[in-house]
């Protein structure tokens, strides 16, 4: 948990007038998913409520009769007696229903590559994929570790592990071999599955190599993986040991289609996925099958108003983060929906990318998060002017708190002055949306997540855990289990119960600031402990401080997430030198230094953790019992005045910093 003597209760925003609202499109109210009495009936009877979800939404081989079990709170049993297979769900019960011919994922490369997928032929290629594994000597309850770019492969890689009931591990494919290496070894992952690379912004990216690097030498053992599977996607060489390393097509292509789905236990672990900590060690956090996947199938329809026979969906995430496992894979895969995956950027090979594929698959739901929005507005929306976006009518937003300006400019230009906005809060650990409008239901303000979901029960507290009134902030919890929610952190149930049950006892708190308007609707202000939210994703401060101080140049470290524009919060690191000078680097102090620290974070953890800013200065402000005051450093970051000063060891420091530091900004 972050230290909350530095997490003060979250401001409200000044000076915002009531904002305009925005009711249900009546056509759009009349047919949607989800009416006003889903309301009414969580109210009535929330563990019902949730019991029927996981009935009428989800395929049992053994029907659960308990609902469930918290006699171990904080650690939940969700339909603890029902057997289900995720995978059949997701695939098999919708050929089996008829609808094997319906397009599963209509996919995009970045060179403009094309493959349309049936529900059918999904299902072939995630059987012959599960005997593949099994071949490989993977068996239920083994871990595998996945490092793909955004390829109909990672789909069918998910979902094999989780037919077979081998957890997945997926490590976003921007991760440096460091990054990878500490979340396979926490996992002790006995598979990798990759590809020899990757394209990105019109280059080809390396993979295998980074994999490599990962694992070492197998020749001198050591470590829990066996195989690495390798698919062929840019055509690059690779590196390659025969004992380990085997290729996709070798293997998959040619293993049977015939493969029975076993049913596993509701609790049966269905993947970890590694999120920011703020002690700098990723938190392995766990979900299993039965209670996620009815968080994720309930959320995605009811939320975006799905009708899997009409709609074509979009999730414009990466499969790396939660809401590519949520909102790509289990959660519309379930609903028998149709989709686009897209393997590249919004601005390769033109800024018109993504209202071509809109108005090629004739794209009806589009999710994507306010950085990409600002993105947007920055590039102007003439470049929407000349592409048919009549198709849609529902538009998300996820990973961050939207701005009223994006929030506004997204509706009227993307959704043509008609569509509504529906603005999530969740996280990788509670699994699905949390808080959201229903879009038949809600009348929508721009910025607002509004109300909990039926089913889910949340609010925002005081200091002292009081429920603030209307028009109040504090800090945002979830005082009711829900079916979806993390099972514990990986291998540290103590590190589970201190940082998300210890602030709150008896409530779930992860770190999010909000507030209550006027009519009770909830407004998020983003994170209040040590770690940050960049574009939608959440990095930790103390591995990315750990990360400078690697550089042997770097004596200390602090990082912080100030205020931008495009994606929400940008890196700020400041840090001391050492002064013997001593590095071997031959870089000069100056721009030189502060350039070279900046990649070497991103070499280290990633191109997503580089410091907008790194920023040289003497001595760094310290507590009498020494720590760092990191809101004066926000202060300074976000060119505020400083703060108090009067817990600081030495108050002259801010002044010290303001004058003597030099800065490198972002490319």
């Amino acid at each position: 948990m972050a230290d909350q003597q530095d997490a003060s209760t979250p401001d409200a925003p000044q000076g915002a007038g009531r904002p305009e609202t925005y009711p249900p499109p009546p056509e759009l109210a009349r047919e949607a998913v989800a009416q006003p009495e889903l309301y009414e009936r969580a109210a009535e009877d929330r563990l019902a409520f949730w019991a029927d979800q996981a009935r009428t939404l989800l395929d049992w081989e053994t029907e659960p009769t308990e609902v469930l079990d918290w006699s171990r709170a904080p650690f939940a049993r969700w339909f603890g007696d029902g057997r289900l297979n995720v995978a059949h769900n997701c695939v098999d019960r919708h050929v089996d229903a008829g609808n094997g011919d319906r397009v599963a994922i209509h996919w995009e490369g970045e060179p403009g590559d094309r493959r349309t997928i049936t529900y059918a032929e999904l299902g072939r290629e995630v059987r012959r994929a599960a005997n593949a594994l099994l071949s490989l000597g993977v068996r239920q309850g083994d871990r595998v570790a996945l490092y793909l770019p955004m390829i109909p492969e990672a789909v069918v890689a998910m979902l094999a592990c989780a037919r077979i009931g081998a957890p997945h591990s997926v490590v976003f494919g921007g991760f440096s071999a460091d990054a990878l290496r500490s979340r396979v070894d926490d996992a002790e992952a006995v598979v990798v599955v990759t590809a020899d690379g990757g394209y990105r912004r019109g280059a080809a990216s390396a993979l295998k190599a980074n994999v490599d690097e990962a694992l070492g030498d197998p020749a001198r053992g050591g470590g829990s993986v066996r195989k690495v599977l390798v698919v062929r996607r840019t055509g690059q060489d690779v590196a390659w040991d025969d004992d380990r390393d085997v290729w996709w097509d070798d293997v998959v292509d040619g293993a049977s289609e015939e493969h029975e789905a076993p049913a596993l236990e509701a609790e049966h672990p269905l993947f970890i996925l590694y999120t920011s900590g703020t002690t700098g060690k990723p938190k392995g956090i766990l979900h299993t099958s039965g209670g996620y996947l009815t968080g994720a199938a309930y959320t995605h329809r009811n939320v975006f108003d799905v009708h899997p026979e009409s709609d074509v969906y979009w999730c414009a995430a990466d499969i790396g983060w939660v809401t590519g496992h949520s909102y790509i894979v289990y959660g519309p895969l379930a609903n028998g929906v149709t989709q686009v995956m897209y393997e590249g950027t919004p601005d390769t090979p033109t800024r018109e990318r993504w209202w071509e594929l809109v108005e090629r698959y004739g794209v009806t739901l589009l999710y994507t998060a306010p950085t990409t929005v600002r993105t947007f507005m920055k590039w102007g929306a003439e470049l929407l002017e000349g592409h048919d976006l009549s198709s849609l009518r529902l538009l998300g937003s996820v990973g961050e708190p939207i701005n009223p300006e994006a929030w506004t400019w997204y509706r009227t230009h993307v959704g043509s002055g008609r569509t509504p906005v529906v603005d999530t809060w969740w996280q990788t650990e509670t699994g699905s949306i949390m808080i959201s409008p229903l879009p038949g239901v809600t009348t929508t303000k721009p910025g607002s997540a509004q109300r909990p979901l039926p089913g889910v029960s949340a609010a925002v507290v005081d200091d002292a855990g009081e429920p603030v009134a209307p028009g109040g902030s504090g800090y945002l919890v979830l005082t009711e289990p829900w079916p979806s929610m993390l099972r514990g952190i990986w291998g540290d149930d103590d590190r589970y119960v201190e940082t998300y049950w210890s602030r709150f006892p008896g409530r779930y708190f992860a770190g999010d600031g909000a507030r209550l308007d006027e009519d009770g609707d909830v407004w998020l202000l983003g994170r209040v402990d040590d770690v940050m939210n960049v574009s939608g994703h959440r990095l930790s401060t103390a591995e990315i401080e750990s990360a400078l101080v690697s550089h042997p140049r770097v004596a200390e470290a602090a990082v912080v997430g100030a205020a931008d524009d495009t994606t929400g919060q940008a890196v700020c690191a400041f840090v001391i030198l050492r002064s013997d000078g001593a590095d071997g680097t031959g870089a000069a102090d100056g721009e030189a230094l502060v350039a070279e620290l900046r990649n070497h974070v991103a070499r280290e953890i990633g191109p997503i953790a580089k410091p907008r800013q790194v920023l040289v200065v003497a001595e760094l402000p310290k507590t009498r019992s020494g720590k760092i005051m990191r809101r004066l450093l926000r202060d300074v970051a976000e060119g505020r005045e400083t703060g108090d000063v009067t817990t600081l060891a030495d108050s002259s420091v801010m002044s010290t910093i303001r004058s003597g530091m030099r800065t490198s900004t972002e490319d």
